[in-house]
């Protein structure tokens, strides 16, 4: 798929811009603070994901400013469709519309228009706390299969309802009894979660492994492991069985008494992480940082990959201020694994960047292509 029209107006300093990109190859080029992240993050918003920034919704609307609206256009692999989005301050009101039909989220454009980004700040995947690494499992999982989002929605709703449960058992107002529903959907729905994540593990750890290699010129291997909060290796079957399912259950109902005295869940997909190792050592601990660099960069680079041989379409790629610090070689593992897809690039030095004479080149200064 590929973006073929932009229009942003107020989109933090955004005042109005218009864009038609190359289907293949654009590089936005500006001085810092002049808007080149928040063009690469106004596409970004398009799939219906929040921000990639961390920001609130309202801190997206421009200074002064009322409201935000955006229009674009976009192919996918059937046909041209488009999106229009717009956020008013003073009611926190979005109005949300694909190809004409206005939407109550943003779940219908999440399942349409599918962007892999890629930040400075994606080494916090590597070298951060496992919710970080949770969160990007989730999205490519998603990704790759829309309704697996909806299994993440009612996991965490759970987890919050038996949470509360274990807390008021904790206040006198309750019984472990009162834990027995929750225990029993929250089992049902945390061996799928588990299921899904690991399947996507399977697929990422050999793409990421070779990639690697690739970059290293074979003198380092990258493994990629799937850390279960519930489960081992070897006990998560190829599909979900009762089995499963029931041993989820026994270990909730053990560790429901610790549960009660700490006043949380503390077992359960709630507690997964990924683990990466370059020869046999955890990067976290023991990575250099252009190693945790380089993982982060594979991880990314796998997760267009996995979205293109699974959907049998290519997802748009977002790379925000990393080209130029990455090297020749690492460069040129990143064009040759998109040189199929549409990529914006952001940039303060365009000569550091490869190939920076072809495509499209979108200059930026004070929030207006220039």
């Amino acid at each position: 798929m590929y973006l073929t029209g932009l229009e942003a107006e107020h989109f933090r300093n955004l005042a109005h811009i218009r864009l038609e990109p190359d289907p293949r190859y654009n590089l936005i080029v500006g001085q810092n603070a002049q808007g080149k992240t928040n063009l690469l993050e106004a596409i970004w918003l398009l799939t219906g994901c929040r921000s990639f920034r961390g920001a609130r919704e309202r801190d997206l609307i421009g200074f002064d400013q009322e409201v935000m609206r955006m229009q674009a256009a976009f192919r996918d692999s059937r046909r041209d469709q488009q999106i229009t989005y717009a956020l008013q301050r003073s009611s926190r009101e979005k109005k949300i519309t694909l190809n004409g039909v206005p939407l109550r989220g943003g779940s219908r454009l999440f399942q349409q228009f599918q962007c892999v980004v890629f930040t400075p700040d994606d080494t916090m995947l590597i070298k951060g706390l496992p919710d970080r690494r949770r969160s990007f499992l989730d999205l490519c999982c998603a990704q790759i299969r829309p309704k697996n989002m909806e299994v993440l929605r009612r996991f965490d709703n759970l987890t919050v309802q038996r949470n509360l449960v274990l807390r008021s058992i904790a206040a006198g107002k309750g019984t472990p009894l009162d834990l027995a529903i929750w225990d029993a959907q929250l089992a049902m729905v945390g061996a799928q979660l588990s299921f899904v994540r690991h399947q996507y593990v399977q697929r990422l750890a050999p793409v990421c492994a070779r990639l690697y290699s690739i970059i290293t010129g074979g003198r380092e291997q990258l493994s990629v492991e799937y850390q279960s909060g519930m489960y081992r290796e070897y006990e998560i079957p190829d599909q979900v069985d009762e089995p499963m399912r029931d041993y989820y259950l026994r270990k909730l109902t053990m560790s429901s008494t610790d549960d009660i005295r700490v006043g949380y869940t503390t077992i359960g997909a709630g507690r997964d992480d990924l683990l990466f190792k370059i020869n046999g050592k955890p990067v976290r601990d023991f990575g250099s940082q252009g190693q945790k660099k380089s993982t982060a960069l594979v991880l990314k680079l796998a997760q267009a990959e996995i979205f293109r041989t699974s959907q049998g379409q290519s997802p748009v790629i977002l790379l925000d201020d990393v080209m130029g610090e990455l090297d020749k070689s690492r460069q040129q593992l990143v064009y040759s694994i998109v040189q199929d897809m549409q990529v914006f690039i952001s940039t303060c030095n365009e000569s550091a960047v490869l190939d920076s004479d072809r495509g499209m080149r979108i200059t930026i200064e004070n929030g207006k292509i220039v």
